[in-house]
């Protein structure tokens, strides 16, 4: 599995696909800094990019990436090898391809601005934690997408609507169920409701390190009692390790059972 997955980064990193992925953060976070100078505005800015674009990515690179190394997939099949290790190390070597690709795009303009010296580096850290969290999530989401579907149309198709359901429809079905449900206390129903969509549960950790969860009125007050504490931010990112755990359980189960 470590050879596959050191391949499969290798691979990734030196892609013309990977590159882009890397100049467009690290322009993007150099010109933002030179733009404003406020490395707390830079990070809010970040985030409105990195909590949509990178779900984005990882769940169409890792669709495309799987169709178009299909046939040595089927080699590598065709060898004394485990199915669990060939596509848990094809996953792993994508997840961490797009999660270097950030943390390099990122950090590095953040680095040369003086980040250890200044009091933002906690923000900073959680940024990048769950963008790294959503790479993971999203690519095992596409790996078992494609595993699923060996027409490749439905399987980009299928790709965007889950990246899609998690980063729109979903709010709007959350928002639309509390002001149907409006009479009734709503405090763990928001909690539980918003553990099922990493997106918005990476957003609000975010929120709540940036303290700016009062623009978030009555609802910031109640993610701020919970997800404030040392506890409550501990079981946050227990609920984004469970969604990496999950998809990556069932690429296993299915990998396993697949007909090629």
């Amino acid at each position: 599995m470590l050879k596959i997955m050191k391949y499969t980064l290798s691979d990734l990193l030196r892609s013309r696909w990977g590159l882009l992925y890397l100049g467009f953060f690290l322009l993007l976070t150099l010109s933002l800094l030179w733009l404003s100078g406020d490395v707390s505005k830079v990070v809010i800015s970040l985030m409105n990019v990195v909590l949509i674009l990178c779900p984005l990515i990882a769940v169409m690179f890792g669709v495309m990436y799987f169709y178009n190394s299909r046939e040595f997939t089927e080699l590598l099949l065709a060898q004394p090898i485990r199915r669990s290790d060939i596509f848990w190390g094809q996953y792993l070597g994508l997840a961490l391809s797009l999660s270097i690709s950030l943390l390099l795009g990122v950090g590095l303009p953040f680095l040369l601005y003086g980040l250890f010296g200044s009091t933002e580096i906690w923000n900073f850290f959680v940024l990048i934690t769950t963008g790294v969290f959503l790479s993971f999530i999203f690519s095992g989401l596409a790996f078992y997408i494609a595993l699923r579907n060996d027409n490749r149309i439905r399987g980009f198709g299928l790709a965007i609507l889950v990246w899609l359901f998690f980063a729109v429809i979903y709010d709007g079905i959350f928002l639309l169920s509390l002001i149907l449900l409006r009479d009734y206390p709503l405090e763990y129903y928001s909690m539980v409701a918003t553990m099922f969509n990493p997106i918005d549960l990476s957003r609000i950790l975010i929120l709540l390190k940036l303290d700016i969860s009062a623009l978030m009125g009555y609802t910031g007050a109640v993610f701020r009692k919970f997800l404030g504490t040392g506890l409550g931010t501990a079981l946050a990112f227990t609920a984004l390790l469970l969604w990496v755990v999950l998809p990556a359980w069932s690429i296993r189960r299915l990998a396993l059972r697949k007909d090629f």
